[in-house]
This record gives C-alpha cells, structure tokens and sequence, in this order.
C-alpha cells in the first residue's frame, strides 16, 4: 500500500510500504476514508522533529523515523483482534492519536495524553493515517453515528483538542472569549467556545479569508491587530470587560506575547499553539495582575462529548474543509495550499487509497 513517510525535515516522502499484520489483541484494523492535515504535521515537515524520535528508538513503542504520518482520521474497521469488545467490522470510527503505557500514574488517573512515555499515531506508533490501513488499540477507537460522514469525522480529533482546551479554561456563559488566530484549530475553538455557551466569541486574525471564516463560524467580532490597537478594539468589542479566557492558536512568538496582555485580570490565558522554538510572555504583567496561564494539549477523555457537539448546527464543517486530494498531492496540493496559500485554504483532507 501506499503511504506518507517522514524522513526529516522538509523531507515527506510517499511511498509503497507493507500493509500492517493482522491485529494483535486488544487491536483493531481501520481502513482509513479520509486524514486531516494538522498544523503539527506542518510543523514536522519545516521545522522537526518535535514529536518523531529521530536519533533513538521511542521509548514505549520502539517507532523511530522513518515514520508514516497522519493522525485526524476516520474509516472503517475492517479486522477485530483477539480480546475486543465493543467494535466489529464494518464499525465507522474516528482515532484518538494517544497511546499510554497504561502503568505510569496518569494512565491509572484517566489522564494518557499526559503518559511519562506517550506515543502518538503519526509520529511514534507504528503506522499512521495517512496510508490506507493501520493498525489502532481499541482504546483508540470512537463510533461514528450516521449523521456524521467519513470527511466530518477526520476532524473529530482536531475539534476534541479545541474541545478540552476550552473546558480547561473554565469558560461559562458569562464569559467574554478571544481566540487568537483562526486557521484550523482557531475556528473549532471558536466554534467549541459558542457551542458551550460563552457570552461573547471574539476572534483575531489577519488573514481575510480566515476573517470571513470566523464570521461565518459564529464569531461576535473579528480584529485585524495589523490595522488596529488589539487591547483597545478587544475592551470595545468586550463593552469594556476584557478577556476572561483567551486561547492561543496560532504559535508566533508575536501572538502569544499579545494573547497574554489581552487576558484581563486574573483572566485564563490557554495555549494550544505549537511553537518551533521559545516564546516570551510578559511575566510582569503576568505576575501583577494575577493572570493564569494553561497549557492544553490533545482532546483525550472528551471525544464521546465532542462527537456530540459536532451534530450541533453551530459546527460548520463545510467552512473548515476547503479541499480534498489524494495522497500523491499531499505536498504539491496539500502542504503547498498551507503553508503558502492561507488565504485559500482552513483543512485539507486526504483520501490515502
């Protein structure tokens, strides 16, 4: 079959690898209908490895680069290993990407994604979405319902992050919300913030395609801090509140530093961005005006609750997906229409058949 496999940065290469043995116990084979690009994916391509071990084997799967990539997926399962309850073939899932080792103090709590040893699909296990079957824990695993497709559920795992990043702010109804950036992951923020209820969703970006996304997707307002005084228009659009919660999903040292005097007053600020290197924040500001900050990573432990919101009307997957290709176009098309042409393109979703 063919897949996407890293080799290092800038380096992605589509090949024709082995399909994947038969599911050991407590595993399924997913035949995968569609991958997401995720802005980490991206990240590995320029700027990696971040999460692909490179120089040594990982330490709970034994995965070491080359790696097939590709992680925000959904299809079918097609093979049930010894063990499995609860899933047959035939079964439409979505994948959540965590693998834990089950013995360390967060697995026995609920909590993988935090794992002393995590892997992820995509960069440490051993295979990855974007190839036509891979083999998944059962864990792994989440039952699709009929009135989601195959194409709205590859972003379920991305909309779940978002999903937990919110939760983890404690945002409520009266809340005043700013999300900073609105590609991929800003959106779903900003979706997830209006479908649990915050008073007001504020977006910033730049960009005029993802302006027009943000309105779309339910936004109150929309600030371009290139034209305007970002804590001036953010105290207008907020009637004078400020930001109670503010989620940073862009990644620039620029964006954080300007996501942090944003939230007010022993506000919430929760970064969801990836960063290729170090970023500041103004700590003094931090300090004095007692404001939290919280990092969130991955929608583990939330994905039957995020499936839920996504048949919500307010989830509009059809201003997320901008393209589909197929696995020959994922650089040309896909890595291209990212990285160079933001303006066109949100989520490009890859069939790997």
């Amino acid at each position: 079959m063919k897949a996407a496999v890293w080799h290092g940065q800038r380096d992605v290469r589509i090949e024709d690898v082995s399909e994947p043995p038969a599911p050991p116990p407590g595993q399924v084979q997913v035949s995968v209908a569609w991958c997401g690009i995720c802005g980490t994916d991206l990240h590995e391509y320029v700027g990696g490895p971040l999460y692909i071990p490179l120089h040594k084997p990982h330490l709970l799967t034994g995965v070491q680069a080359p790696v097939i990539i590709g992680h925000e997926m959904a299809g079918t399962v097609i093979e049930v290993g010894d063990g499995v309850k609860g899933f047959a073939v035939g079964d439409r899932v979505a994948a959540c990407p965590i693998i834990g080792c089950g013995r360390c103090r967060w697995c026995l709590s609920g909590s993988m994604a935090q794992c002393d040893r995590v892997a992820f699909l995509g960069t440490s296990w051993t295979g990855g979405a974007l190839a036509g079957r891979l083999n998944l824990n059962a864990y792994q695993c989440f039952h699709l319902p009929g009135s989601i497709s195959d194409e709205v559920g590859a972003l379920v795992e991305p909309f779940s992050a978002t999903v937990r990043a919110v939760e983890r702010s404690g945002a409520n109804s009266g809340d005043n919300v700013a999300i900073i950036g609105t590609g991929p992951i800003g959106l779903m923020a900003l979706m997830a913030a209006r479908i649990r209820g915050a008073k007001r969703v504020v977006a910033f970006e730049i960009a005029q395609k993802r302006i027009e996304a943000a309105r779309l997707c339910g936004a109150d307002a929309v600030i371009d801090p290139l034209t305007v005084d970002a804590e001036s228009a953010g105290l207008e659009a907020t009637g004078g509140e400020g930001f109670d919660v503010v989620i940073e999903c862009a990644g620039q040292p620029a964006t954080v530093l300007m996501a942090g005097r944003l939230t007010r007053t022993r506000g919430k600020l929760v970064i969801m961005g990836v960063f290729e290197k170090p970023a500041a924040l103004d700590l003094t500001d931090i300090v004095f005006r007692e404001k939290s900050v919280i990092g969130s990573m991955s929608g583990y432990g939330l994905y039957d609750e995020t499936i839920r919101m996504m048949t919500d009307a307010r989830f509009r997957a059809d201003v997320l997906i901008t393209d589909h290709i197929g696995l020959d176009e994922l650089i040309s098309k896909g890595y291209h229409g990212l990285l160079h042409e933001t303006e066109n393109h949100v989520k490009i979703l890859v069939r790997p058949e």
